[in-house]
């Protein structure tokens, strides 16, 4: 799975990455039931699979990291269990410069005599 490499995201971002699931020729292969989908720190990072599990939509939780998403599959289409998995290298969040406090305006009130 190449869906990062070594990435620095903003809080506000996300991504949509697809699997492509191949045999060891290149050519296309089938996994038995959906692929999981799993953050290595959901404080950080979260998967929402789509039903099928081909894709997902990762979204920012918080700034941190590095975190890591990897999505496992069961290769063996009879009764055994052969686990294929892909593992992103590693994705950091850092605070958006937009949503960082920047401006502060203080107000003096009008102003009251002293006892």
């Amino acid at each position: 799975m190449d869906a990062f490499t070594d990435q620095v995201f903003k809080q506000a971002d996300g991504s949509d990455p697809s699997l492509t699931i191949t045999d060891s020729r290149g050519r296309p292969a089938v996994v038995e039931g959906a692929p999981i989908w799993a953050s290595s720190d959901e404080t950080v990072l979260r998967a929402t699979p789509a039903a099928d599990g081909m894709s997902a939509a990762i979204e920012t939780v918080g700034p941190g990291g590095p975190a890591r998403i990897s999505v496992s599959a069961d290769a063996d289409l009879g009764a055994g269990v052969q686990t294929i998995t892909g593992v992103t290298e590693d994705i950091t969040v850092t605070v958006n410069p937009g949503s960082v406090a920047s401006v502060m305006t203080l107000n003096l009130g009008a102003p009251v005599d002293k006892p």
